[in-house]
């Protein structure tokens, strides 16, 4: 277990006994580029983890070893600046603490984990929430797990320069097995929903494509809904974001809307509805009704919202043929990453001898497949 192997690497490194904090990465269910049109969406934290190892050691300066690069790191608690590389997680983390007028010590730590790096799991999230955690234990700072989730975000956007919203670090702080969270982009209010089936893993497949246009495709999504949400506020003022819009009221107004403008938002108002769909299903245990709901999820983000690309398309189409699996779409910002499957217990080993024989076949190359369950978020080990 990865945590008894870093409590004795820790006596063995610093000559102390740490405190050992597990933070999980996440998956999103439904509700894709929904987060920044203020609507909802469904992540759940999973079984994949960082664990940062901790404890004070009587001076001014944090001292880090990284287990998945063998490297080591020191810094002091004054004059932090962004630098390039992992350690910028750790970095803003620190410096965010203190800019909210706690006071830290040094401390030795050494940071591992599982979580795939690169296969839209939230590594980063999963890090910046175990650390933060494991410094609001040590120091009894008394940050609420949201305080600690906003802190995660802003070194995001302020060390590591990626404008993220809040999903990831909520995700990884607030899981509970057995539930996702239906969390609200607008007001930040969150609701647990059951996802008990102990019958059925969550299967990533990687298409092995890397998100190379994502942020400059997603910049340009978000303009497309921002110019729908102006030309629809001229005849309705309470309309602030796609959050406020109907298929209706959509559709009533389609002839003034640019045809990809109208696409992108037909997309976002349906994601909406579709999540609310989804929520209802799950809340009976009708995991048939949140399949076929993720399934046009897809449909919907490769054809209106086109953020998808040929090996996802062809992830997710296949893996519709295969036994066992209720559900299957591309999960993230698009352009490469990951679909998401939900598939039976027993048909998982069948469905990833499948989907790997029949891409590599066609692109040359065996993705790789990671099996997940629902689990809790950041907690002490």
């Amino acid at each position: 277990m990865i945590a008894e192997q870093l409590r004795k690497q820790f006596r063995e490194l610093y000559n102390n006994e740490p405190l050992v904090i597990a933070a999980p990465g996440r998956v999103n269910l439904i509700g894709e580029h929904t987060d920044y049109n203020e609507g909802f969406v469904l992540p759940g934290a999973v079984d994949k983890k960082m664990y940062v190892a901790m404890a004070e050691n009587d001076t001014d300066t944090i001292n880090v070893y990284a287990n998945q690069f063998n490297e080591t790191y020191s810094f002091g608690l004054t004059g932090i600046k962004p630098v390039n590389g992992w350690m910028n997680y750790l970095l803003g983390v620190t410096f965010h603490i203190q800019d909210r007028g706690k006071k830290l010590r040094g401390v030795d730590v050494i940071i591992d984990g599982d979580v795939p790096v690169g296969a839209g799991m939230s590594s980063s999230a999963a890090l910046t929430s175990a650390y933060g955690f494991a410094l609001n234990e040590i120091f009894h700072l008394g940050f609420s797990r949201m305080d600690l989730a906003f802190i995660g975000q802003k070194t995001e956007h302020t060390f590591v320069g990626v404008m993220c919203g809040i999903m990831d670090q909520f995700a990884s702080l607030h899981g509970k097995a057995g539930h996702v969270m239906r969390l609200d982009c607008k007001s930040l209010e969150y609701e647990y929903i059951p996802f008990n089936f102990p019958d059925y893993n969550i299967v990533l497949v990687n298409s092995m494509v890397s998100h190379s246009l994502a942020g400059s495709e997603y910049n340009v999504r978000r303009q497309q809904c921002e110019e729908g949400v102006s030309m629809l506020k001229k005849h309705y003022a309470d309309i602030n974001s796609l959050r406020d819009v109907t298929l209706d009221v959509l559709e009533l107004h389609r002839q003034e809307l640019p045809a990809i403008v109208y696409d992108r938002c037909w997309y976002v108002v349906s994601e909406k509805e579709r999540l609310m769909k989804g929520c209802a299903a799950l809340a009976k245990g009708d995991l048939a009704t949140f399949g076929l709901m993720m399934n046009a999820t897809h449909q919907g983000l490769s054809k209106q919202y086109s953020v998808s690309c040929t090996e996802l398309d062809f992830l997710a189409e296949r893996a519709g043929f295969i036994d066992g699996v209720m559900g299957s779409r591309m999960m993230g910002g698009g352009f490469g990453g990951c679909t998401i499957n939900i598939v039976k217990k027993d048909a998982v080993a069948s469905f990833t001898q499948k989907i790997q024989a029949a891409f590599e076949q066609l692109f040359k190359i065996q993705p790789y497949v990671y099996v997940t369950q629902i689990e809790d978020g950041a907690k002490a080990i």
